[in-house]
């Protein structure tokens, strides 16, 4: 098998054994837990376009491993063309969704760790270079869904992972044997993990000698021993347990989500280590991630903001004010920022370069400068829907109330808006909205906006880093006439 569709990916996650808290409780069956199913659904398109002849130039390629056709989220870049090829399917994607797709992470944590492990064992003679291309070829073969794992809970941030009071705080190697590794610790803030077949641990941060036992990368399966994961709260979530229909949850088949997975002494064979206590590897492995995850941002985030976009244009019809000019001038205003975001994806991807491994890599500053803007952009483009919404948007009555032979007619009369509108159309306008803006979709494109992919003193970081700030003072003393 080398792709499924929907379906078969749904299907494959009934066969695992992962074990999902949610509300304090194990669930059963997470597949079809009414919370965590929009998610699912989610990343079942990822693997629905694959399969569609009209989307398959976009969301496919031939691997450089094998040669066959995969899924693009399982490639690895071989050109400036594949990156930017990247950046159209995820703005297609968030289209289509409106939400988190979630495949993301494991497709920059592929590239990331390929070209590191490739330099590792140039340095030292280790085989994690290989043992990353047979998981490669094995995880483009099943078309397997991988969550890339980086962040750690971090507890004290002023103190690095082997001062922390609590050594699990990150997760670290507790024991290294003849057959693997045994680890402890846990991943936060973990896009789709939940719907993942496997996990690709990732180290958080760079790293020095004392801290050797946290510089690890791994794959595991989502349901090995020893591996838990509780499922993360979001915005007015528990209306998809209401069952009362779609116009509350505002966009009541797509969606994304967050867990934390917990690592309880668990065991890691050693074809499946790609990084073990060489520790000066650790922030080079973060800084690619990094850079590959801010490229990722000039398209998911823009192709849920076209909806965004869409969604006020329409509100602004549903409330008979589509031709004010101030309304035509936000619109306009949503459009360029928009556009700006995802300008700065395709830019860093065209200036890509080849690493020393063969497969492409982002130009890390404008990657940076991406994801800066993306830091507020979205912040603006939803301050401005929320201001062309208007205040329905958050005082509704639920749609039991619309329902209701009691209540229903008097809401229908006071709601409705132009002559020929529909009034439970403008309702549900309203109610997506306010799900990308203050809802449960707002986990990813609002508030991960922020904080996804680091926080925005990162990203500022690496901009001083790669500035060429002393050569552009040379040119300015050069025109000046200054020759020191």
């Amino acid at each position: 098998m080398s792709l499924m569709n929907g379906k078969q990916y749904i299907e494959s996650l009934r066969k695992l054994n992962t074990k999902v808290y949610l509300f304090g409780k194990r669930v059963d069956n997470f597949v079809d837990h009414p919370m965590i199913r929009p998610s699912i659904n989610s990343v079942a398109m990822t693997y629905e376009l694959a399969c569609d002849p009209e989307y398959q130039n976009l969301c496919t390629a031939v691997s450089g491993l094998t040669g066959k056709k995969i899924n693009r989220f399982c490639h690895l870049h071989q050109s400036q063309e594949d990156l930017m090829k990247k950046v159209k399917m995820q703005r297609l994607l968030g289209q289509k969704t409106g939400s988190c797709f979630q495949r993301c992470v494991g497709m920059d944590a592929f590239n990331a760790v390929y070209s590191t492990t490739f330099e590792i064992d140039e340095k030292y003679g280790t085989t994690y270079h290989k043992n990353f291309v047979d998981y490669m070829i094995y995880v483009q073969e099943q078309d397997l869904t991988v969550d890339g794992a980086m962040t750690d809970p971090k507890g004290d941030r002023s103190l690095p992972p082997s001062r922390q009071e609590d050594p699990d705080i990150y997760l670290r190697i507790v024991e290294k044997n003849k057959d693997g590794i045994i680890v402890n610790g846990a991943k936060a803030h973990q896009t789709g993990a939940v719907n993942s077949h496997e996990h690709l641990i990732m180290p958080t941060a760079a790293m020095k000698e004392d801290d050797k036992a946290y510089a690890v990368s791994f794959a595991v399966p989502s349901d090995a021993p020893g591996i838990s994961m509780i499922y993360g709260r979001q915005s007015c979530d528990t209306r998809k347990l209401e069952g009362t229909g779609c116009m509350d949850c505002g966009n009541c088949t797509f969606g994304g989500q967050e867990a934390l997975v917990v690592f309880d002494h668990v065991f890691i064979p050693w074809n499946r280590v790609f990084l073990c206590e060489e520790y000066e590897f650790a922030g080079i492995l973060v800084e690619r991630f990094a850079g590959y995850h801010r490229q990722s941002y000039g398209g998911c985030k823009v192709g849920v903001g076209d909806v965004l976009i869409g969604a006020a244009a329409c509100a602004a019809d549903y409330n008979g004010v589509q031709k004010a000019m101030h309304i035509k001038d936000k619109l306009i205003e949503m459009i360029q920022l928009n556009e700006t975001l995802y300008s700065c994806g395709i830019a860093c991807s065209a200036l890509g370069t080849e690493t020393a491994a063969g497969n492409y890599q982002i130009d890390n500053l404008l990657a940076n400068v991406c994801k800066q803007n993306v830091t507020r952009f979205p912040y603006e483009i939803s301050r401005l829907a929320e201001d062309i919404a208007g205040g329905l948007m958050v005082t509704m009555p639920s749609q039991a109330d619309f329902d209701s032979p009691e209540t229903g007619e008097i809401c229908k009369k006071y709601f409705k808006g132009p002559k020929g509108t529909d009034v439970m159309e403008r309702m549900k306008i309203l109610r997506l909205i306010e799900n990308i803006t203050l809802g449960a979709a707002a986990v990813g494109y609002r508030t991960e906006s922020m904080h996804g992919a680091g926080s925005p003193q990162a990203q500022r970081i690496m901009i001083s880093r790669q500035s060429g700030l002393d050569e552009k003072k040379r040119l300015a003393k050069k025109l000046a006439g200054i020759n020191t």
